[in-house]
């Protein structure tokens, strides 16, 4: 069988014979067998729309690091990978579509939250500490920086919005949604995980300032799921030239969403397609997050 072509921008999956399950955001979803198959796509969403421009690379991105992390951090918890590059042979006809940019992964019970682990003021974070001192419930010192670090890391859970936006909720509001038990297990697992990834990324030059992480269950058992510290789940930011009291530059998609804010563009559907130069730039930031956490290009 000929190699894959791995310079194939995909922007949405066509698997023939090949059970569908579902078209996320960025993420194409297929059962194989009883498993999960994620496809990271090229798509880019902001402000909650996906565009009609495709970023190259992203899609190899996001899963090569996400793999990257879950072998990193496996003895944190068990994940869901079951292989990234074994897979079985009715996938075959479509290497092109899925090579280098899929997860073949456990099916689990997912749980009905993000769970974000914030190390720096930024973000929906910056914006709730501005107004009430606190973030999800959690009193800060008065007069900290956007952007500043925190004395330490928190835990601030949020919603899985089905529509619109995630919600910020307190601790005791995740307690509501999983049990007692389990979100002291889950906000322990991410503070951990948060902890020994942002001590590995900061002397690679890049700052993790904060970070989503999704979890599952099979039976009684919590498994890490979905993505793992990616520039679509994480706020990489450089550790060169890092200066609190402003927002900081990062290496994902704010390079987009600033082109967005500066066009006026009203962030309803459809989106407007990008330029050239914006697509570069952002794929630039993608390839160079993976080749600072990594230490090798994205082959």
């Amino acid at each position: 069988m000929a190699s894959p072509k791995l310079n194939v921008v995909v922007r949405e999956t066509n698997l023939p014979g090949i059970h569908f399950l579902n078209r996320g955001k960025v993420r194409d979803l297929y059962d194989v067998g009883g498993q999960l198959l994620l496809i990271a796509t090229d798509r880019l969403s902001a402000f909650d729309v996906v565009l009609p421009t495709p970023i190259p690379d992203k899609g190899r991105v996001l899963t090569q690091l996400s793999l990257f992390w879950f072998n990193l951090l496996h003895d944190v918890i068990p994940n869901h990978i079951v292989t990234a590059t074994d897979f079985p042979a009715e996938l075959a006809p479509y290497r092109d579509q899925i090579e280098g940019r899929t997860m073949l992964c456990k099916r689990t019970n997912p749980l009905p939250i993000e769970c974000v682990v914030r190390g720096y003021l930024s973000g929906s974070g910056w914006k709730d500490y501005r107004a009430t001192g606190k973030i999800c419930g959690i009193a800060l010192p008065p007069g900290l920086q956007e952007s500043a670090r925190l004395p330490e890391a928190i835990f601030t859970p949020s919603t899985k919005a089905t529509s619109g936006h995630d919600e910020n909720i307190s601790f005791d509001g995740a307690v509501s949604l999983i049990g007692a038990e389990l979100a002291e297990k889950v906000r322990s697992v991410s503070l951990e995980i948060y902890r020994r990834a942002a001590a590995y990324a900061e002397p690679r030059g890049i700052i993790l300032a904060d970070t989503k992480f999704e979890f599952g269950l099979v039976g009684n058992q919590l498994i890490w799921i979905d993505e793992a510290l990616t520039p679509d789940s994480s706020r990489f930011w450089p550790a060169h030239g890092y200066q609190p009291g402003r927002a900081q530059p990062s290496y994902d998609k704010q390079y987009v969403r600033d082109y967005l804010e500066r066009i006026g563009w009203n962030k309803q559907p459809p989106g407007p397609e990008l330029p050239p130069d914006v697509v570069a730039a952002t794929r630039g930031k993608y390839r160079e997050a993976y080749r600072q956490l990594t230490g090798h290009e994205l082959s």
